[in-house]
């Protein structure tokens, strides 16, 4: 498909002449949509759009993942979060797979809907909070065993989405 163009008017000439609009931050520029219509994040002014943090995954991530950032030798890192103690809690998410196979570099969501917490027994409302029981997943009912970490990672906008909330947490003893 051409690149989508509008006219602009030439000062010197004072003719109209062809220009193409752009997917990238070019300053004085008319933006054009991608592919699916919407504005792409880089065109985007500082402080609109989620707030993302990049970090090398130090294990495999899947869609959906809460995470927990360390550092490993001075070098943030991001990993499944896990409530299995207070070392891991949940500090983002990720909307899609990584691999520590091919240093993968994750983009981190620090807040917004995490559409791909599906988990069976969420209800519109309730509260969703980090699994002792599978790293990086979300549980309908907090952990229970003395260690654990219970930590509210937000509420269920329906049966798959978590609006991301996280609250500290307490280690049950």
């Amino acid at each position: 498909m051409p690149s989508p163009k509008y006219l602009k008017l030439n000062p010197s000439t004072g003719l109209n002449v062809e220009e193409a609009a752009v997917t990238t931050a070019t300053p004085n520029s008319i933006p054009c949509t991608d592919a699916t219509g919407h504005l792409t994040q880089a065109q985007m002014p500082t402080g609109v759009g989620p707030e993302l943090k990049q970090a090398m995954v130090s294990e495999d991530l899947a869609a959906g993942n809460w995470v927990n950032f360390h550092s490993v030798g001075g070098v943030t890192k991001v990993r499944k979060a896990d409530a299995t103690n207070s070392s891991k809690p949940a500090q983002g998410f990720v909307k899609a797979g990584f691999s520590v196979a091919t240093n993968d570099i994750a983009d981190v969501y620090c807040d917004g809907q995490n559409a791909d917490a599906a988990v069976s027994g969420l209800v519109a409302g309730s509260r969703c909070f980090l699994s002792a029981t599978q790293p990086g997943a979300t549980a309908a009912t907090p952990p229970s065993t003395a260690g654990n970490l219970v930590q509210c990672v937000g509420s269920a906008l329906d049966g798959t989405t978590v609006l991301f909330k996280p609250e500290p947490g307490v280690v049950l003893a």
